[in-house]
C-alpha cells in the first residue's frame, strides 16, 4: 500500500488552493477526483464575483475567509495576470421601505471589517448607472469578477509545481481510521480500487463531502451535518449590458435575489435564484423565466419581453434549509472532531471562490495544531 502524506478529495477551487497550499509548505499531497477534470461543479457554475463580504454574520468563518480570502485573491490575480476586474456592485433597494435594509448591511460590513459602502440617493445611484431604476442604493467598490477557470488552472500548476499529484476519474469509495494513519481506498472509472494511506486527509468534496464523510469508518456521525441541495438557476442576456457595475437586490431567504452580475466581456447574466431539490440535476427550466423577468423589472423596468435566455444552474451544498437562519461554513479539523488527521469542510457554498485561498491557510493551520 502506498503511503501518502496528505490525500484532498475535491479538485474545485477549494481542494485546489488546499492542495496548493500544503505542496507549498512542503508536504507531499494527492488530489482525487472523482471527475475528469478540475472544478466541474459548483466551482464553474457560479456567479464568478469576488465577494466583499458584506452579509455575513461578523467573526463567523464566512465573515472572516472573505475578507482576507478577497484581499489575498485580488493580490494573487494581479500577480499572475488572472483576468478580473474591480466592477463594484449596487445594492439596490426598489422601495423607500427597504433603505434601512441597505443601512444594516452596511453597519453589518462594518463590522466585519469592509468600511468601503456608500450609502447613496436614488440620484446618485442612477446618475452612475442610467438603466438603473430604485430607491436609494448601497456602493460596494471592494465587489469584483474573476475568470474562475483560469484561476482553478492556475492553483493546479501552482500545487503540480510545489510536486502535488492530481488523480481523476476516481472516487474515495470508503476509508479507515487506523493506528498508523488513514486508510484510503479509491475506485477508478473502470471500477478498479486501489489503497493509500494518508498521514493525513482532507473532505473538500463539495457537494459529495458529507457521502464522503459518512464512508470514513471510525469517524463520528454526529460530526456530519445534514446537507440540504439549493439549484441556483441562471438566465443570459444577449449583447452587452446596460450595466458597468453588478446589481444586487436586497437580500431574500436562500441567497442574495436575483442579481445581474457581468463577465469579463461585459455581457450579462442574471441569478441565481433559490430552488429547492432533492437530488443533483442542473435542469434549467424556461418557465422559471416569468420570476426572473418580476425580479429584475424592480431595478431595470427596461427589460424587454423575451430578452432572457436560459444559461446555467448551479447548486449550493447549503447546510441550512427553507426558513432556517443561514448557515456558516463547517470546517473541522482534528481538535474538533478526535478522529486523527482529517479536515472535513462542509457547506462550500458562496463566499467559497472568493475565500478559496484563505480556507486553505486555515485548512493547512488546522492541520499544523497537531
Amino acid at each position: 500500500m502506498q503511503t501518502i502524506d496528505c490525500v484532498v478529495a475535491g479538485a474545485g477551487v477549494v481542494g485546489l488552493a488546499v492542495a496548493r497550499a500544503l505542496a507549498l509548505s512542503g508536504r507531499e499531497v494527492v488530489v482525487v477526483e472523482q471527475a475528469d477534470a478540475i472544478g466541474t461543479g459548483t466551482s464553474s457554475r457560479n456567479s464568478e464575483v469576488i465577494h466583499a463580504g458584506l452579509y455575513y454574520a461578523p467573526g463567523s468563518l464566512k465573515a472572516r475567509l472573505c475578507v482576507e480570502g478577497r484581499r489575498q485573491l485580488y493580490a494573487y490575480c494581479a500577480g499572475r495576470n488572472i483576468a478580473h476586474a474591480r466592477t463594484g456592485k449596487l445594492i439596490v433597494a426598489s422601495e423607500p421601505g427597504q433603505i434601512d435594509g441597505l443601512r444594516a448591511i452596511q453597519a453589518n460590513a462594518r463590522s466585519c471589517g469592509v468600511d468601503d459602502l456608500e450609502l447613496l440617493t436614488h440620484e446618485q445611484a442612477e446618475n452612475l448607472e442610467p438603466a438603473l431604476t430604485c430607491a436609494g442604493a448601497l456602493l460596494s467598490p471592494s465587489t469584483g469578477i474573476v475568470d474562475s477557470h483560469t484561476l482553478m488552472v492556475s492553483l493546479r500548476g501552482d500545487a503540480e509545481a510545489a510536486g502535488a499529484s492530481f488523480a481523476f476519474l476516481t472516487a474515495v469509495a470508503g476509508a479507515k481510521i487506523e493506528a498508523d494513519g488513514i486508510r484510503i481506498d479509491t475506485r477508478d472509472a473502470n471500477g478498479e480500487t486501489f489503497a493509500l494511506r494518508a498521514g493525513a486527509f482532507i473532505n473538500a468534496a463539495g457537494l459529495d463531502a458529507q457521502a464522503v464523510a459518512s464512508r470514513i469508518d471510525g469517524f463520528p456521525r454526529d460530526f456530519i451535518p445534514r446537507r440540504w441541495l439549493a439549484r441556483g438557476n441562471y438566465f443570459a442576456l444577449p449583447g452587452r449590458s446596460p450595466f458597468s457595475r453588478l446589481i444586487y437586490p436586497v437580500p431574500v431567504e436562500g441567497g442574495l435575489g436575483v442579481h445581474l452580475t457581468l463577465d469579463l466581456a461585459g455581457n450579462a447574466r442574471f441569478g441565481p435564484d433559490v430552488e429547492w431539490i432533492d437530488h443533483v440535476d442542473y435542469t434549467v427550466d424556461p418557465d422559471r423565466s416569468a420570476v426572473f423577468y418580476e425580479a429584475i423589472r424592480r431595478y431595470w423596468p427596461a427589460l424587454g419581453d423575451g430578452a432572457l435566455q436560459p444559461a446555467y444552474a448551479g447548486i449550493r451544498p447549503k447546510l441550512s434549509g427553507p426558513g432556517q437562519p443561514a448557515a456558516d461554513f463547517v470546517i473541522q479539523g482534528p481538535s474538533d472532531h478526535g478522529a486523527g488527521q482529517i479536515v472535513n469542510l462542509f457547506g462550500m457554498e458562496s463566499p467559497g471562490l472568493t475565500a478559496s485561498l484563505a480556507i486553505a491557510d486555515h485548512v493547512v493551520g488546522l492541520l499544523c495544531r497537531e
